[in-house]
């Protein structure tokens, strides 16, 4: 039962964060340290489950050398 919770909200999680954890990644420290923003404990989770996902990322597509798309 918590298997498939989890897988889907780690799938949930890659289909919501897939375009957005760039801009989380960067704008996140930006709007704390340059425009004031209020911390709060869940945006900070949110980017760092964008942190994880960019790592996760970086090391299916440069140290394993996968690609999410078939090649024929």
């Amino acid at each position: 039962m918590m298997k498939i919770f989890f897988r889907e909200v780690y799938g949930a999680g890659i289909l919501f964060f897939y375009y957005f954890k760039w801009i989380m990644i960067l704008g996140y420290p930006f709007l704390i340290k340059v425009v004031d923003y209020p911390r709060w404990w869940v945006m900070d989770i949110l980017w760092i489950y964008c942190i994880l996902l960019a790592i996760k990322d970086f090391i299916w597509k440069f140290i394993l050398k996968k690609s999410y798309c078939d090649k024929e």
